[in-house]
């Protein structure tokens, strides 16, 4: 294992680390593991601080705030976060903060989405129902049943966590599911509410004509010293009723990427034709751009083999580098830019895609297959991406090996899941495949890779349906005594 301390390199590749291969750091567990917890359902690591957040977003505890007590299990699915810092001294990774809404309701869901930045937390809670609108309204009510809401917290000097906002969205309704998706960059943060209904399209459009039943719509909120404010309200160019706009969601710089899974249009690659529905629930992915005071959108992108039911939209930005994953695409190929995206043979195999930005003009540069494609696998159900490296999930992957590296042919092990990770070759110009990633404790079901979160030369893997009992770090991976209570893995 890697005992030192991260470092926040975009430049170290990660299967070439200081010279030593890609090997598991640490095994994180919940402090308090339960059945059915679900810890590991969204993770992200900032490797500049360096934190790792992990939810739960099942998590049962009555606690409210930080750092309350987390053993009475009356408020089922309540959700939960946890904080973990990489102490040097020690060295290792350790548990730093169990976190908990201020409104904390059973069935809340806080922890679903994280994100960090820095110093800063933002937690999504789809399932919460205050009936609050904008930024800092009243919590204390459930009158708008899963409207959904957001909750940002900062690190202080001391090492103390403390609550800084609650967010909603500006036309919260019943059933919108504001803060699925949460993700943040410096000052900037984006939250989606997938189920949104309202029929408006572009930028900061009419909220209150709620005619197109599951559309979808994105918020950006900026912070300005400690005061965060609601800037734009983003919606589809092409936006229809049951598109799900909101699905996934990503923001880098000025920019943020918004993916929709069930958008239907026919058409391929960049800014085509997106007002037909002929190849229903082939996704797309909608970039926006902050130019002074002013958001726009300034891409619509499709795969460059857009079909019925690929699901393309999953989704992670860094700077120029945009990549999508594709979990139901069904070509037989493998590695890098194979030439059997028209080869449909092996049904929800999956793909992920990636794009890059010159200017203001965006390109597709590589088309991503697993290096074991198998239909079913699920490849692209997540990707994650840092400097020149890629991270991409195949959560339904089978073989049983363990570790990285293992024998990629063996599928006996339905559901165990793995991650394939891509570096970019500036001398040979192109992407190629530098690792292929296993649980160290490879068991079928637990769906490893279904999260992912790439930070500098860090990558977290979560998986939630891992059954074993172990509490904290580094404990006993082998007793599987449990039921979907998750884990995360930190890779190196």
């Amino acid at each position: 294992l890697f005992l030192d301390l991260p470092e926040c390199n975009v430049t170290t590749t990660l299967h070439s680390r200081r010279g030593a291969p890609l090997a598991q750091q640490s095994y994180i567990k919940a402090i308090t593991p339960d059945d059915c917890d679900l810890f590991g359902q969204a993770e992200d690591f900032d490797c500049s601080t360096p934190l790792l957040a992990v939810g739960a977003s099942d998590e049962s505890s009555v606690a409210r705030g930080i750092g309350g007590q987390p053993f009475d299990n009356t408020a089922g699915g309540s959700g939960a976060v946890y904080i973990y810092r990489y102490n040097p001294l020690r060295p290792e990774w350790v548990f730093e903060a169990y976190i908990k809404s201020p409104n904390s309701d059973a069935s809340d869901d806080f922890g679903f989405s994280v994100a960090l930045s820095g110093d800063t937390l933002i937690v999504g809670a789809p399932q919460e129902g205050s009936d609050a609108v904008g930024v800092g309204g009243d919590q204390n009510n459930n009158l708008r049943a899963t409207s959904g809401a957001a909750y940002v917290y900062r690190r202080r000097p001391s090492g103390l966590w403390g609550f800084e906002a609650y967010l909603k969205a500006s036309n919260p309704d019943v059933g919108d599911r504001f803060g699925l998706v949460v993700d943040i960059d410096d000052d900037l943060a984006v939250v989606t509410s997938q189920l949104e209904a309202s029929a408006a399209s572009g930028v900061n459009a009419d909220q209150t004509d709620n005619s197109a039943g599951n559309a979808g719509a994105a918020y950006a909120f900026r912070r300005s010293g400690t005061t965060w404010s609601q800037e734009a309200y983003l919606k589809a160019s092409n936006a229809a009723g049951g598109d799900r706009f909101g699905g996934f969601a990503a923001v880098s710089g000025d920019t943020i990427a918004v993916g929709s899974i069930f958008e239907d249009s026919n058409a391929v690659g960049i800014n085509g034709d997106g007002f037909n529905d002929l190849a229903m629930n082939s996704g797309a992915v909608y970039v926006f751009r902050n130019t002074g005071a002013l958001w726009s959108q300034e891409a619509f992108i499709k795969a460059s083999n857009a079909e019925m039911n690929d699901s393309f939209g999953r989704l992670a930005l860094d700077g120029e580098l945009l990549v999508v994953g594709a979990r139901n695409e069904d070509s037989i190929g493998t590695g890098v830019n194979s030439n059997t995206q028209s080869d449909g043979s092996a049904g929800d195999a999956g793909a992920a895609y990636v794009f890059r930005r010159t200017g203001t003009v965006w390109a597709q540069e590589a088309y991503l297959k697993a290096s074991n494609t198998d239909g079913a696998d699920g490849f692209g159900g997540t990707v994650a991406v840092s400097g020149n490296t890629i991270a991409v999930g195949a959560a339904n992957e089978a073989s049983g090996a363990i570790g990285v590296g293992g024998n990629q042919l063996d599928n006996g092990t339905g559901s165990a899941g793995a991650v394939y990770v891509f570096d970019f070759d500036f001398f040979n110009g192109g992407w190629s495949q530098s690792a292929y990633v296993k649980a160290s404790n490879t068991d079928g079901g637990d769906i490893f890779g279904e999260r992912l979160a790439l930070s500098g030369d860090g990558l977290v893997v979560g998986t939630t349906f891992e059954a074993s009992s172990a509490a904290g770090v580094e404990g006993d991976q082998t007793i599987n005594t449990g039921s979907m209570v998750g884990a995360a893995y930190m890779i190196r």
